[in-house]
């Protein structure tokens, strides 16, 4: 038989309390002696809980630190609720709507960077200086800092869409401009030396890289039935980030790319060499398996290659570069170049590569 006083149900040696909160209807479960004094001390609390709610004092993790609907009601308060929740509630549900890699990224922004130095914070005490003061603190690129706040962003632009705050400090703190590398591509001179310095499938996959443009990810996971010899073309679909396959960076990465001779003459051999004991072409001959990741390549081949060469170092992307330079050099439309690199359109083309694109006479 239930017993009890208006919005208190007790039953046995537990009592649950009614009330409503924000419009909600909430009832609590707690543990309580069936005596006389403690029904008189729940009465009390039930009282006290009105009262917090009409004065807007009131607080239900405090009241009931293990109630579910308490963790529901604290993210609607910004000066109760914490960044390092917020940002741990975004993380876990995103995680089935991002690649593994960029929820790798994340979590290393949040746990290393955002939760040390912001976690402790109530939403409302952040500040656009404080922010400001953090990034400028950080020993990375202007580019690392810019995606070590994109969890940051992304909590308060949803908290400020669902009307929880009513300004976002994150909007007054600008992205730090990137810091852009001038391309060096290597001349035909050099792509010969390095070239020498290489044989068998090491040798096929830089020889590709040089004549394809492809992203080194992209180079990695390239797929036998990517590769198309009668109309002379590959499909770029994928790439292998950090050992994971995910689909190209961009909806203009999914691209064909037209083989031009010296990169058709790469798989030919591979072709002969490997054959397609793999769906995928490229192979580290150690272990006759594909690669890792791009970091294996560049401290396994493309490092000692240049090395041996005696050519001054620079990274495996400047394949790319080469092989954009080329095309532009011989007189190549910039818009079937960016379309062959992946890019969305012609613009980034000319503002990199402005002074290799032959002026008109």
């Amino acid at each position: 038989m239930d017993r009890g006083h208006r919005g208190i149900t007790i039953r046995g040696n537990s009592a649950q309390i009614a009330f409503t909160y924000h419009g909600v209807r909430c009832r609590e479960s707690i543990p309580m002696p069936p005596t006389k004094a403690a029904q008189k001390e729940l009465v009390l609390k039930r009282q006290a809980i009105l009262y917090e709610i009409k004065t807007g004092s009131f607080d239900y993790c405090k009241h009931f630190p293990h109630s579910k609907k308490a963790k529901e009601f604290r993210k609607t308060r910004p000066d109760q609720y914490t960044i390092g929740e917020a940002l741990k509630n975004w993380l876990q549900r995103n995680q089935s709507k991002c690649q593994p890699s960029t929820i790798r990224d994340y979590t290393s922004a949040i746990y290393h960077h955002l939760i040390p130095t912001f976690g402790e914070l109530a939403i409302s005490e952040l500040t656009a200086i404080m922010v400001k003061e953090f990034l400028a603190d950080l020993p990375c690129s202007n580019k690392r800092k810019s995606n070590i706040l994109i969890p940051l962003r992304r909590v308060f632009d949803e908290l400020y869409h669902d009307e929880i705050i009513d300004k976002n400090a994150l909007e007054r703190v600008k992205n730090l401009p990137a810091n852009t590398r001038e391309p060096a591509p290597f001349n035909t001179d050099e792509i010969s030396r390095v070239l020498q310095e290489l044989n068998g499938q090491e040798r096929n996959l830089i020889q590709f890289a040089f004549y394809s443009g492809l992203r080194t990810s992209e180079l990695i996971a390239l797929r036998w039935q990517d590769v198309d010899f009668d109309k002379n073309c590959i499909y770029v679909r994928v790439a292998k980030v950090r050992g994971h396959l995910k689909c190209t960076k961009t909806k203009s990465g999914k691209r064909d790319v037209t083989l031009q001779p010296q990169a058709r003459e790469a798989l030919l051999s591979q072709q002969a060499m490997a054959g397609k004991q793999n769906e995928i072409v490229f192979h580290d001959s150690r272990s006759n398996q594909p690669w890792k990741d791009d970091q294996a390549i560049r401290k396994i081949v493309w490092t000692p290659a240049l090395k041996r060469a005696g050519i001054k170092y620079r990274n495996p992307y400047q394949t790319r570069h080469t092989f954009a330079s080329m095309l532009l050099s011989r007189g190549e439309n910039p818009m079937f170049v960016a379309q062959q690199m992946g890019h969305k359109d012609w613009s980034m083309i000319i503002k990199v590569y402005g002074r290799w694109i032959p002026q008109s006479k």
